[in-house]
C-alpha cells in the first residue's frame, strides 16, 4: 500500500471550479450532473494540434534496408491477393491524427466508436481491424432555445465549428445548420467510462447544460459490458426569469465511418417503443460483403419530454427533405411532425447519397426549474468476420439475439438502465478516487487508460463456433490462431473455421477455440495489439496490459491463458520466410493462477506449461542454465539485437523458472517441481555473474556498443515475481540499486523525469541510439517500471516515473495523446503506434498497490524451499512425460499428466 506520508503538495489535475463557474457547478449538483472532482478536463476551444509521426534515423535506414525490402515486397504480395498486411509502414492514412480525442461509447468486443473532446463521433471500429479516423461531422447534438415573448431565441449546434468540411455558402448540408458554439465558455470532463460536456452559459447565456456520457463499462459484470450501446443524458437549468422552451436534436448518419455512406442501398425507419423509448432504425449495408450493421437512435419520452422523428434527410441540394430544410424546421418549429413515427421505412439510398435521421426532444423548463432529456445510440452487427474468415456471433447476441432489430431493444436497455450501471461504476470507482493518499493525476489516469478495452478493436464472441456451416466432425475443433509478431497474414479455411497466421520474425502465438468448453460462459475475447498493427492477442504485449483483465474482468483473462496454452500443443510444420532476416523456418501462467486459486485453470494450462518449459531448455547453448538470446531481436523489443545473456530475456527465464516449479509443486507433479529448482539454482548466479555489475544488470554479456547499457526493462521478472507473490529473485540491495539507476538515468536525464523511462541509456548518461527502440520512452514498459518499483518500496519514484508518461501524453502542456496512448514517443515527442494495448500496465500499478489476498496470505515458507531435490532433479526431463507425451495426454487434463512415471 501506498505510505501515508506520500502525496503531496503538487497536484496536476484541474480542479472543476477552474474550469466552471462554482455556481454552476452547484446548480448541477444533483443526479451526477456535475463533472467529477478528478477528471480530465478540456475547453471545447481547445487547440486539437496534429500530432507528429516518428522517422528513423539516417543510420537506422541503412541497417534496415533489407527488412524494408522483404516488407515491401511482402505487402506487394499481400494485395495482390486483396490483402490488407497487417502492418504498413509505407502507407499513411489520409485522415492525420489530432490531439481530439475523448471517451469511446459502449462496452467491449462490439464495434466501437470514439467521441471527441469537442463532440465528435470518430474512429469508427465496426468491422474488425479497420479503423476510420475522420470525424463524420453530420452527426451531432444541436439545441434550439425559445423564451416566452419570443425575443431571445438560440439556435445552435452543440460543438465548436471548427471542421474544413463547414462554412460552405448557399450548402443545402451541414454547413446549413447553425455553427454558433465559440466554445471559450464550454468543458469536456472525462472519467472512462463517463464524460460530461458542460456549457456555462452556451449558446443562451441564461442556460446552464450538462451533457453525461454513459457506456456499461462494469468490472466482473459479463453481461452488460458486452453491450454496444451508450447513452447521453442532458440536464437542463434555467437561470433565467422566464420559463424556456428547450428542444435537442440528436441527428446521425446512416454510416461506419469512411466514404461507408455513400455506397448506397441503406435504409432508416422510425420506432415506437416501450416505456416511451422512440427513435430511428438506420439499417447500414456493408460494403465487400461484410456483416450488415443497424443504428438506433432514440430519445425517451417523459411527462414533460416530447420526442418526434425525421426518419430520413439528406446532405445534398436534390435530398427531400435537405439538412437545411431539417433545420430550418426546427428553427421554426422546436421538433417534428408526429405523423413521421408512421411513415414506415424510407426508400433506400443510392450510391453517392448519404442519408440521416434525426431525433428531437423538447420540454419546457420554468425559471430557476431543472429538466432532464436522455437519448441513447445503439449499434447492432450480430456478426463479426475476420478478412477471409470465418463469422462468429458476438457477445451481446447471447442475450438480445442475432435479429437487426436488437439495436432497438439495446437501446431501449440503456435507456431505461444507465442509472443503475452508473451506480456500479461509482461503486468500483469510488474507493480509488477517495484514497487522498494518491496522487490526483494518476486517480483518473489508471480509469482513462482503460479507453483501450473499448477502443482497442476489440472483439468478444458468444461461442468458439463459426456461423458458417460446420459438419458434425468439423464441430469437434475449431480453431483461431493469433500472432505476436509484427507481419503476418491471415489466411482462413472456411471449411474448418480456421484462421491461420504466418509469421515474420518467428515468433508465433496461437489461440484454439474448443467448443467443449466454455469456462463459465464468457466468451472468447480479443484484443488489438494496436489500431496500426492488426495483430490479435499479441502475448508478449499482453503480458504487460493483461494487469487490466485480471483485475477487472479475470474469467476472460484466465480464457485468454487458456486458448493460449492450449495451441502451445499445437504444431504448424509449414516453412514461412522470416521478415527479419530473410530466412526460413518452421513457425509453430502463474500470476494468474496464483492470484485466482482457480486450481481447475492450473490443470488445465499445466501441460503447456510444462511443453513451453521444456521447449525452451533448447536455447540454454553452454548448459549454465541459462537460455541466450541469437545476435537478433527475438522478444518484445523487435527490432533491439541482443548477444548472448540478456537482462530482459535472461531475468524472465529466471521468473518462469520460479514460477513454473512453485505450480508444478501445487499441482502434484514434483518431479518437474525439482527439475526448475535445480536449472533456477543453476541460472541464477550464472546470470549474476555474467550482467550484474555492481550497481545494475549490463543489457546483454555481448561486446557490442550498448551490451552495458542500462535497459528500463530490466527487472521484468522480478516484476513478474513479485507480482505473483515468488520470493524475490536477487537480493534486495541488487533490486534497489538496479531501480534506483533506473530511476536516475533513464528517467530523470530525461528533460528531469517528464517524458517517462528511456529504454536504453548509455551509463555515460547519453541515451542509447543503437536502434530506433533503445531511444524510445515506451509507455507500457514505464507504468510496469513504475509497478516494480512500488513492489520494492520505492513508492515516490514509482509515481515520479509513471508521472512522466502523464505529463508528456495526457496534459495540458502534453503532446496530447489522451485517449490514444502511443506505444511511445522520441525525446522530441514523435509518436509511434496510436492506440496501443501495453499501456493498460498501468493498472500493474494497482494491483501493485493492492495485491490480491491470494497473494498476500501465501505460505510465509518460501515455495521454493518446500521443494526437495532428489537424484531426479540431475537428469533431463525429456522422458516420456516430456513435450509430446503431455501434449497426447493434453485432452484429458486430468491428474494422470502429472502422476505419470518419470
Amino acid at each position: 500500500m501506498v505510505s501515508g506520508h506520500l502525496f503531496h503538495c503538487r497536484k496536476n489535475s484541474w480542479p472543476p471550479e477552474e474550469y466552471i463557474n462554482r455556481n454552476t457547478l452547484q446548480l448541477f449538483d444533483f443526479d451526477s450532473a456535475a463533472p467529477p472532482e478528478h477528471a480530465w478536463r478540456r475547453k471545447l476551444n481547445s487547440n486539437a494540434n496534429l500530432l507528429r509521426e516518428f522517422s528513423v534515423t539516417f543510420r537506422e535506414a541503412i541497417k534496415m534496408v533489407r527488412l524494408g525490402i522483404r516488407l515491401w515486397s511482402y505487402i506487394r504480395e499481400e494485395a495482390s491477393h486483396g490483402r490488407k498486411a497487417p502492418i504498413d509502414p509505407f502507407t499513411r492514412e489520409s485522415c492525420k491524427p489530432s490531439a481530439a480525442q475523448g471517451v469511446p461509447l459502449g462496452g467491449m468486443g462490439s464495434g466501437s466508436i470514439s467521441r471527441g473532446f469537442r463532440g465528435e463521433f470518430r474512429q469508427w471500429q465496426i468491422i474488425p481491424g479497420i479503423c476510420e479516423g475522420s470525424p463524420v461531422m453530420a452527426n451531432q447534438f444541436s439545441i434550439f432555445i425559445s423564451r416566452d415573448g419570443g425575443n431571445k431565441n438560440y439556435a445552435s449546434v452543440l460543438a465548436p465549428g471548427q471542421h474544413e468540411g463547414l462554412g460552405k455558402v448557399g450548402d443545402q448540408g451541414i454547413s446549413s445548420w447553425g455553427w454558433n458554439l465559440g466554445g471559450q465558455h464550454s468543458t469536456y470532463h472525462a472519467l472512462f467510462p463517463r464524460a460530461w460536456t458542460v456549457y456555462d452559459g452556451e449558446p443562451d447565456p441564461e442556460l446552464k447544460i450538462s451533457c453525461r456520457q454513459i457506456s456499461p463499462f462494469i468490472p466482473h459484470n459479463y453481461r452488460e459490458s458486452s453491450l454496444p450501446t451508450a447513452v447521453f443524458v442532458y440536464t437542463l437549468v434555467n437561470t433565467g426569469k422566464e420559463r424556456a422552451k428547450v428542444s435537442l436534436l440528436f441527428t446521425w448518419a446512416n454510416s461506419i465511418g469512411g466514404i461507408s455512406h455513400l455506397s448506397g442501398d441503406h435504409v432508416n425507419e422510425p420506432f415506437i417503443g416501450e416505456d416511451g423509448v422512440s427513435g430511428v432504425l438506420l439499417h447500414h449495408k456493408t460494403a465487400k460483403g461484410n456483416p450488415p450493421v443497424t443504428f438506433a437512435v432514440a430519445a425517451c419520452e417523459t411527462q414533460n419530454v416530447s420526442v418526434t422523428v425525421l426518419p430520413c434527410f439528406g446532405l445534398s441540394e436534390g435530398s427531400s427533405p435537405t439538412a437545411k430544410e431539417m433545420w430550418d424546421k426546427m428553427v421554426q418549429d422546436g421538433q417534428f411532425d408526429r405523423e413521421n413515427f408512421n411513415s414506415g421505412p424510407c426508400m433506400s439510398s443510392s450510391p453517392g447519397e448519404t442519408l440521416c435521421a434525426a431525433v428531437s426532444a423538447s420540454a419546457w423548463v420554468e425559471p430557476h426549474g431543472k429538466c432532464t432529456i436522455a437519448f441513447g445510440l445503439s449499434w447492432s452487427s450480430p456478426k463479426v468476420k475476420f478478412l477471409k474468415g470465418s463469422s462468429y456471433h458476438r457477445r451481446y447476441t447471447k442475450f438480445y439475439g442475432t435479429s437487426e432489430r436488437a439495436a432497438q431493444d439495446l437501446v431501449h436497455h440503456a435507456l431505461t438502465n444507465y442509472k443503475r450501471w452508473e451506480e456500479d461504476i461509482e461503486k468500483w470507482q469510488n474507493p480509488i478516487l477517495k484514497d487522498e493518499k494518491l496522487p490526483e493525476w494518476y486517480k483518473f489516469t489508471l480509469f482513462n487508460e482503460l479507453y483501450f478495452l473499448v477502443a482497442g478493436g476489440t472483439v468478444w464472441i458468444d461461442s468458439p463456433l463459426p456461423v458458417t456451416n460446420i459438419n458434425e466432425n468439423q464441430r469437434q475443433l475449431t480453431n483461431v490462431e493469433y500472432t505476436d509478431v509484427k507481419v503476418t497474414e491471415a489466411e482462413v479455411n472456411n471449411k474448418q473455421g480456421t484462421v491461420v497466421e504466418h509469421t515474420a520474425t518467428g515468433h508465433h502465438r496461437s489461440v484454439k477455440l474448443d467448443p467443449q468448453n466454455d469456462y463459465e460462459d464468457v466468451g472468447r475475447f480479443l484484443y488489438l495489439e494496436g489500431v496500426e498493427y492488426i495483430m490479435w492477442n499479441t502475448y508478449d504485449v499482453h503480458f504487460y496490459a493483461s494487469f487490466a483483465l485480471l483485475e477487472l474482468f479475470p474469467k476472460i483473462e484466465l480464457n485468454i491463458q487458456r486458448d493460449f496454452a492450449k495451441a502451445v500443443l499445437s504444431e504448424d510444420g509449414r516453412k514461412v520466410k522470416f521478415l527479419a532476416e530473410g530466412n526460413w523456418g518452421i513457425r509453430k501462467v502463474y500470476r494468474d493462477f496464483s492470484a485466482t486459486g482457480d486450481m481447475a485453470f492450473g490443470v488445465d494450462v499445466w501441460p503447456a506449461v510444462r511443453a513451453a518449459m521444456e521447449y525452451m531448455e533448447q536455447f540454454d547453448r553452454d548448459n549454465d542454465g541459462l537460455i541466450e538470446n541469437d545476435g537478433f531481436p527475438d522478444q518484445t523489443y523487435d527490432a533491439w539485437t541482443v548477444h548472448g545473456v540478456s537482462a530482459y530475456c535472461g531475468c524472465l527465464w529466471l521468473a518462469a523458472l520460479q514460477a513454473a516449479a512453485a505450480m508444478a509443486f501445487q499441482l502434484g507433479d514434483k518431479a518437474f517441481a525439482e527439475w526448475c529448482k535445480t536449472k533456477y539454482l543453476k541460472a541464477k548466479p550464472a546470470f549474476e555473474e555474467k550482467l550484474w555489475n555492481g550497481s545494475y544488470f549490463n543489457y546483454d554479456s555481448g561486446s557490442s556498443s550498448n551490451s552495458k547499457s542500462i535497459q528500463a526493462d530490466q527487472l521484468a521478472g522480478q516484476w513478474y515475481t513479485a507480482s505473483s507473490g515468488l520470493p524475490s529473485l536477487f537480493d534486495d540491495f541488487k533490486i534497489q540499486s538496479a531501480l534506483q539507476k533506473i530511476y536516475d538515468f533513464n528517467v530523470m536525464k530525461v528533460k528531469g523525469g517528464q517524458m517517462g523511462a528511456v529504454n536504453g541509456m548509455h551509463p555515460s548518461g547519453k541515451v542509447d541510439e543503437s536502434c530506433m527502440q533503445s531511444r524510445e520512452i515506451w509507455t507500457g514498459v514505464t507504468y510496469g517500471v513504475a509497478a516494480t518499483m512500488i513492489l520494492a518500496g520505492k513508492e515516490k519514484e514509482a509515481f515520479t516515473t509513471a508521472e512522466g508518461i502523464f505529463i508528456a501524453g495526457w496534459s495540458e502542456e502534453g503532446y496530447g495523446y489522451g485517449f490514444q496512448t502511443p506505444e511511445g514517443w522520441t525525446m522530441d515527442g514523435h509518436f509511434r503506434s496510436l492506440i496501443y494495448m501495453r499501456p493498460l500496465s498501468i493498472w500493474a500499478m494497482q494491483w501493485a498497490l493492492n495485491l490480491p489476498k491470494a497473494i498476500l496470505e501465501a505460505p510465509t515458507i518460501n515455495i521454493m524451499d518446500r521443494i526437495h531435490l532428489s537424484s531426479f532433479s540431475s537428469r533431463s526431463s525429456q522422458n516420456e512425460s516430456g513435450v509430446r507425451k503431455i501434449a497426447t495426454k493434453a485432452k484429458c487434463f486430468g491428474n494422470s499428466v502429472f502422476n505419470c512415471a518419470c
